[in-house]
C-alpha cells in the first residue's frame, strides 16, 4: 500500500465537514437569511460559475431585483479600512449562496469520473488535505480549509504552507484566519498562524 492509498483509507474512517451546497438567493432572501457578508457565487446554468465572491443587501432598480457582489478580497479590505468598494449588480436570479448543509451527503465517489448537472452550480463535498498533500500535484498553499477536531469544525482558514513535517516528525500544516491571509496580501503584514495535524484539514 502507498502513502497516498493509506491517506485515502484513512481518510475514510473521519467524519468528512458539511459540504457546502450553493442555494439560490432569492430563496435565501424569502426565508429570512442575510446576503451581507455572505459568499455567493454568480453565474449562468449551462454556461458556469464564478466563486470567490461576497454578496451585499439586495437592491432594487425599477423592476429589478439586483445583488451587489465583489471580490473576496475587496470584501475583506472595505470591512478592514470602513471604505466604499465598487460592487457589480448582478440579478438575483443569477447568484446562489454558498450554504453549509449538514443534512447533504458528506462523502464523494472517488471511483469513477462524478459529472454533474450544469443546471446549478454543484454541492462542493470537502476534500482531505492529506488526500490532496499525497498526490504529486497536490498544493495547500492558499487554499480555504476547514479544521475537523472534537470541538467540531471551524472554518475561515487558509493554509500559509504545504504540509511539513512537525517537531515530533507528525504531518502538520501552517493555517492563518481568512482576514488576516487577506490583510497579508493587501499591507504585508505577516499573519499569526499555528500548526495544525494535516489529519484534522479538509478542503472546502
Amino acid at each position: 500500500m502507498t502513502e497516498a492509498d493509506f491517506a485515502a483509507w484513512a481518510a475514510e474512517w473521519r467524519t468528512p465537514p458539511a459540504p457546502i451546497v450553493p442555494v439560490p438567493a432569492l430563496t435565501v432572501i424569502n426565508s429570512g437569511g442575510v446576503l451581507r457578508g455572505a459568499r455567493v457565487m454568480i453565474g449562468l446554468p449551462g454556461h458556469g460559475w464564478r466563486t470567490g465572491l461576497r454578496g451585499d443587501t439586495m437592491i432594487r432598480q425599477g423592476a429589478r431585483s439586483l445583488i451587489p457582489v465583489l471580490a473576496e478580497a475587496e470584501w475583506y479590505r472595505a470591512e478592514r479600512e470602513r471604505v466604499e468598494v465598487f460592487a457589480a449588480l448582478v440579478p438575483v436570479e443569477r447568484v446562489w449562496v454558498e450554504t453549509i448543509s449538514t443534512s447533504a451527503e458528506r462523502t464523494a465517489s472517488t471511483d469513477s469520473l462524478a459529472l454533474v448537472s450544469l443546471d446549478s452550480p454543484p454541492t462542493r463535498v470537502a476534500v482531505s488535505a492529506e488526500v490532496i498533500a499525497a498526490q504529486a500535484a497536490g498544493q495547500l498553499t492558499g487554499r480555504r480549509l476547514v479544521q475537523v477536531g472534537t470541538d467540531g469544525e471551524q472554518r475561515g482558514l487558509r493554509a500559509v504552507t504545504e504540509a511539513h513535517s512537525g517537531p515530533e516528525g507528525n504531518a502538520q500544516v501552517r493555517v492563518a484566519q481568512e482576514h488576516d491571509w487577506y490583510r497579508w496580501a493587501a499591507t504585508g503584514q505577516a499573519p499569526a498562524t499555528r500548526a495544525v495535524p494535516i489529519s484534522d484539514l479538509w478542503l472546502e
